[in-house]
């Protein structure tokens, strides 16, 4: 599947990998392929990206990913779902906070003991990948440039895709941006 990456795919998976490094992760998670699309410029991705989240927005995007991570990965429709079942997520936070030190929960494993050298991908980040192989197709384009791991994104579901459609970046607005650019 790689052989059919662009350059402007390769450069956002390797810049995943380095962001997952630099947080300390154990695993590359498709906030971090989040992460390296707001890096690129230059790329259909980016250009999508700044027209539908311009960056004065982008920290409420990250705020909102932050939060989530916080809260050991739940997205707010999870935590909504638990608080209906009477689970205060909030709460549990706070206390496991208290007792372990702020962001315990956020699962970035510093201490992850023996390490191959090269991170692996979540199954997430897996899901990503294989779904902008399917998106490719399904647009008939021949290889599998960053917007295709952009529109992967907006369908994954969770913390990634809420906070994307938050800020108004959904499948359908990506599709309906990357129809009215020129190729690059």
């Amino acid at each position: 599947m790689f052989e059919r990456f662009t350059k402007a795919a390769r450069a956002t998976v390797k810049g995943a990998t380095a962001h997952a490094e630099r947080g300390g992760a154990a695993v590359v998670t498709p906030e971090h392929l989040l992460l390296a699309l707001l890096d690129r410029e230059d790329t259909r991705a980016a250009a999508v990206l700044g027209r539908l989240c311009p960056p004065e927005r982008r920290p409420s995007l990250l705020s909102a990913l932050s939060d989530a991570r916080r809260r050991a990965g739940l997205s707010r429709a999870d935590a909504e779902a638990l608080a209906g079942l009477g689970i205060d997520v909030g709460a549990i936070v706070e206390r496991v906070e208290e007792t372990h030190g702020a962001g315990a929960l956020s699962g970035d494993r510093k201490d992850t003991g023996w390490w191959s050298g090269r991170l692996t991908f979540s199954r997430e980040a897996k899901t990503v990948l294989e779904k902008s192989l399917r998106t490719a197709l399904a647009r008939k384009d021949r290889e599998i440039g960053d917007e295709h791991l952009l529109l992967a994104l907006t369908l994954l579901g969770g913390v990634v895709s809420e906070a994307l459609a938050d800020q108004g970046v959904t499948f359908a607005s990506v599709d309906t941006a990357l129809s009215s650019l020129a190729p690059l």
